[in-house]
């Protein structure tokens, strides 16, 4: 999958990326963390931080290059950013939410602040657009930490009202957008997209869901790298799980669930994990 700096390719190893622009660029770090936090990364995370980056349309003051078992899934630009790799897309940009975004190319940008993300899919998943790499500094790079736990956090009260949560929610969160459902979900009907909810060791996008005016189903949104590590954090803190197929492992009588096949977890009511306990697994 094409990125916007030739020869440079989605999935391309961290050699081949140095490779490329060996010739561009004033001054380059690569940083590896011992134990991997970035969603997509399972054994190994490498940051190739770059600085004053040379590219057809101009210059970039900084980049970085995220790389998950040393495939390439994230890219992050400041200064200079949005003339040098946004505006040439004027007719596939449109607005969502603060950003200027290609959804075809996965571009996103905030004029504002000058800075633009480029993301594989599997990283537009997790919505790791909204994510700051920690490393890009102007001092360089330093270390940083999430909250680890996989215990559910304390303002997020299932069942609760929509009046009392919509601010614990916003305050908790960089930014929150809310939104009317389309009605395919019997049991919702608004969800409020909250981004940078820091969760089992990353900041996350959660969706919260309510149904007649009560929180009734969240989804917190992860990576397929680090399937493992939220499974253990989730053993941890609620014991092995009542139930395991190939798509889930279900936790907590059926309340919180570790989705496999779309990485994510799944946070329910009593009543509506039960109601998923017969109805859609059959137990």
């Amino acid at each position: 999958m094409p990125t916007a700096f030739d020869n440079i390719y989605f999935y391309d190893t961290l050699e081949k990326v140095k490779g490329e622009i060996a010739q561009d660029v004033l001054s380059h770090t690569v940083l590896t963390l011992e134990d991997p936090v970035f969603p997509l990364a399972e054994q190994s995370e490498t940051h190739l931080l770059c600085t004053n980056l040379k590219t057809r349309k101009g210059t970039l003051a900084q980049v970085v290059f995220t790389f998950a078992d040393d495939r390439l899934h994230y890219i992050e630009a400041r200064g200079n950013a949005i003339s040098t790799l946004l505006d040439s897309k004027k007719d596939s940009v449109e607005t969502f939410m603060q950003y200027r975004a290609s959804f075809k190319d996965k571009i996103f940008g905030i004029p504002a602040k000058d800075q633009v993300w480029m993301v594989s899919p599997e990283a537009a998943h997790c919505n790791l657009f909204t994510w700051d790499n920690p490393y890009l500094t102007a001092n360089g790079p330093t270390a940083t930490t999430y909250t680890e736990s996989a215990a559910i956090p304390a303002f997020i009260e299932m069942g609760g009202a929509l009046d009392k949560l919509r601010s614990l929610f916003e305050a908790n969160s960089s930014f929150i957008y809310e939104r009317k459902l389309d009605g395919s979900d019997p049991n919702a009907q608004l969800q409020l997209d909250c981004f940078g909810i820091e969760y089992a060791g990353f900041p996350r996008k959660v969706e919260a869901r309510f149904g007649d005016g009560k929180l009734n189903v969240v989804w917190i949104l992860t990576g397929k790298g680090e399937e493992d590590r939220i499974r253990q954090k989730l053993i941890g803190q609620y014991g092995a799980p009542v139930f395991v197929n190939d798509d889930w492992e279900i936790f907590e009588n059926w309340t919180i669930g570790l989705r496999k096949d779309k990485p994510e977890v799944l946070l329910l009511t009593p009543e509506l994990g039960q109601f998923y306990k017969t109805e859609f697994f059959k137990q």
